[in-house]
């Protein structure tokens, strides 16, 4: 019998640590483990490896032959000449950077200038802004900082050099890297003079390798991948072909899916990300996801079991409620400081039941845009994979093909991510073994579909949430 070879995958997300040991010929998950990381919108990066530490404890990892890490995207690492923190990393999710992303968009010569370049309109998230907000609000560690890297990137760094980035080569992958606002996904290369107009000076950068590229070996012998972002390991821990359509619905919302070709789009909608195989990624995201469901139920006094009770115990439309769940600002469409509304309140309607089946049409409305902007920027749209905490909610479940007008599956709840980088991490290790195998490993990922509700009510709940955004926002 042919011994088991085991591979790892990491999930360094904004609230923890996952990681998944699988075997690498069929995905089955073998051991896992994780820990929890500090909540805020900039975290000493130290935590993350501590973080992993403690997941991999207790000989997780015993045996394993590579090892890949899939980490939150646009996150600004600044090191200084010896490779050491700068300054805690501001994450994706912090927008004090929202001036600073509409400084360059205007320098450069307005949305389309930033769409054909780079593919992706900046915006609070991504870290060119934040490069620029950093430059210009703290320079003294800004003359400090000598390379920037992404969390993944400096974990990966991490993992070889057993808790230290010096004398390691940084390293980063093409899906990743074009979150950063100055990598081109059209060209495959880096667009130094966008990070010079940002900063006011170069930085050194991590190498972009191949997807099945090995980063190195850990002095114990575990062959390293280049890793990726959060959302191109998703997809590629979802085996995603060409018309599936991801929406993640967790700390933040997002709508992806496969491309052949690289994406521009001028509204700053889609950014124009590549994938973790050679392809593209064209993806919409979203602040206000799960937790709109969680301060509904909160608002409501119960919890999610209870507020999917209430939702489904509502007609479709709420009644006449229409919430716009701005929450936490919001980055698509680019509203940092936006608030929610809710909208239609009459004495009649304003009933628990109506106020948590807003929630759900709600939060779901604003990824259903999403969704549109993809297909108007040439992405086929044939199923729609939930995924993500709130996938698991039967409200959701319920309503998402109708006002997503298209047919819903529903993977088993998993650590997608986590499963993606250890997919890749077993196609960087069969390369290492000259398998010269092109595409990664096939591993069978089962999505049963949900039912299609029915009926005609999602255009106008749906046109209700447009009328309410646009009283609003004037969008």
């Amino acid at each position: 019998m042919t011994d088991r070879v085991l591979v790892a995958g990491v999930d360094s997300s904004t609230q923890s640590t996952k990681v998944v040991v699988c075997d690498a010929g069929t995905g089955e998950i073998v051991r896992e483990g994780r820990a929890a990381h500090p909540d805020g919108t900039e975290v000493d990066p130290a935590a993350w490896w501590a973080a992993y530490e403690e997941a991999t404890s207790a000989g997780l990892l015993d045996d394993v032959r590579a090892i890949a890490v899939a980490g939150q995207q646009h996150g600004m690492v600044a090191l200084d000449e010896d490779g050491d923190v700068v300054r805690k990393a501001l994450l994706w999710n912090d927008t004090r950077s929202a001036g600073a992303a509409a400084e360059l968009v205007r320098e450069l010569g307005g949305p389309q200038a930033w769409a054909d370049a780079v593919g992706t309109v900046p915006l609070a998230s991504i870290t060119v802004a934040k490069l620029r907000w950093f430059a210009e609000h703290e320079p003294d560690l800004a003359d400090r900082t000598q390379e920037v890297v992404l969390p993944h990137d400096w974990l990966t760094a991490q993992i070889l050099g057993s808790g230290s980035t010096a004398g390691v080569r940084l390293v980063t992958d093409r899906g990743d890297a074009s979150g950063t606002g100055y990598w081109a996904p059209s060209s495959g290369a880096y667009r130094t003079d966008l990070l010079a107009r940002a900063f006011g000076r170069g930085l050194g950068l991590p190498d972009v390798l191949a997807p099945h590229e090995a980063a190195g070996t850990t002095a114990s012998g575990m062959v390293v991948g280049p890793g990726t972002g959060d959302n191109m390991g998703a997809a590629l821990g979802l085996g995603l072909g060409p018309g599936d359509i991801v929406v993640s619905l967790g700390t933040s919302g997002t709508v992806f899916g496969v491309a052949e070709a690289p994406t521009a789009d001028p509204t700053g909608f889609v950014a124009g990300f590549a994938d973790a195989t050679g392809r593209f990624l064209p993806l919409v995201c979203t602040l206000n996801a799960a937790r709109v469901l969680t301060s509904a139920a909160t608002v409501l006094g119960t919890d999610h079991a209870g507020l999917d009770e209430l939702a489904l115990s509502a007609k479709p439309g709420a009644g006449g409620l229409t919430l716009l769940p701005y929450l936490d600002g919001e980055r698509t469409p680019d509203l940092p400081d936006a608030t929610g509304s809710l909208g239609g309140l009459t004495r009649a309607n304003l009933t628990p039941a109506n106020v948590a089946r807003a929630a759900v049409e709600g939060m779901l409305c604003g990824l259903a845009d999403g969704l549109d902007a993809l297909r108007d920027n040439g992405v086929p749209v044939h199923r729609v994979l939930l995924i993500g905490g709130a996938a698991r909610s039967t409200a959701v479940q319920a309503v998402a093909s109708g006002i997503f007008g298209a047919p819903v599956s529903v993977p088993s709840p998993g650590e997608y991510v986590a499963l993606g980088a250890a997919r890749q991490a077993a196609w960087v290790l069969a390369r290492s073994r000259g398998d010269g195998v092109e595409e990664p490993p096939g591993w069978a990922i089962g999505a049963p579909e949900v039912p299609d509700p029915g009926g005609d009510w999602a255009a106008e709940v749906r046109g209700a949430y447009t009328r309410l955004r646009g009283q609003m926002h004037g969008i």
